[in-house]
């Protein structure tokens, strides 16, 4: 099979989707023939998301939720089994960043704040869902959650973001294992740096410096690509992956980049 048939009619909650990542995920779960619930606190543009969906023929329903909160993310398991009558799969994405420092100028409570969304919200969401999953009886039930190059690489004045991010991936490939005897996979996606509504109203020519600074293309990740590894992992043609914790950053967690001169550099004239 070279199509991605098998993931139509299939239902799914993307969390964090009103935007940036989640939502180029959405619209390809939607694009693809699946029933997406696109879950986000901010609720205006998670409508739009919805609206967008339907208005191209897909399915698609908006709830409410705050991943770090334990009701919400019950409720919002309910409510795509209520609506759908089933669930499938989840696509852990929502999360926040942290402002780059050191680990010795972070409070605390800044600590316990992104972790409780970056991390115990992806703990509640694979909790509550897989449960979901396993009742639905489903026939290629997947767990999605979108971590980062920080969560295979360290990084510098990242520590609590980077902490939050290796516990996704851990959680991830333990995961993997409880669930593999019941068809169901569980991966994690890493990205590099991809040109999101991140990074506002910041001028062209910073973005380029910043695209030349953290890709060794250059350019920065169109956030479509992401969509297309999700949806990959979410149908059939990938039932033999899961543990895995796949880079997507145009080659930056394979290594350091040492300048060098080329001998024949007339090979690009």
């Amino acid at each position: 099979m070279t199509d991605f048939s098998s993931v139509k009619g299939k239902v799914a909650i993307v969390t964090g989707a009103a935007d940036g990542l989640g939502k180029a995920i959405s619209l390809c779960y939607a694009d693809n023939g699946m029933k997406v619930v696109i879950s986000d606190i901010n609720t205006d543009k998670g409508l739009t998301v919805v609206e967008g969906i339907k208005s191209a023929g897909g399915d698609a329903a908006f709830f409410k939720a705050d991943v770090s909160n334990e009701e919400e993310v019950k409720n919002l398991i309910d409510f795509t089994v209520e609506t759908y009558g089933q669930l499938d799969g989840l696509v852990n994405n929502a999360g926040i960043a942290a402002d780059n420092r050191p680990i010795h100028e972070y409070s605390t409570a800044e600590f316990d704040w992104l972790m409780s969304i970056d991390l115990r919200g992806v703990f509640l969401g694979t909790k509550y869902a897989i449960e979901a999953i396993l009742k639905s009886k489903s026939s290629g039930g997947f767990i999605v959650n979108v971590a980062s190059l920080a969560g295979i690489l360290g990084n510098s004045s990242m520590g609590i973001y980077s902490s939050a991010k290796h516990g996704v991936v851990g959680l991830t490939k333990s995961a993997a294992l409880d669930y593999a005897p019941y068809n169901i996979t569980v991966n994690a996606i890493c990205p590099g740096t991809f040109r999101t509504s991140i990074w506002g109203e910041t001028p062209e020519e910073i973005v380029n410096q910043y695209a030349k600074i953290f890709s060794p293309s250059g350019e920065l990740g169109d956030p479509k690509e992401i969509g297309h590894l999700a949806l990959f992992l979410a149908s059939d043609l990938a039932r033999y992956i899961s543990g895995s914790a796949i880079s997507i950053d145009a080659g930056s967690s394979a290594g350091k980049i040492t300048p060098v001169q080329w001998t024949h550099p007339e090979i690009l004239q």
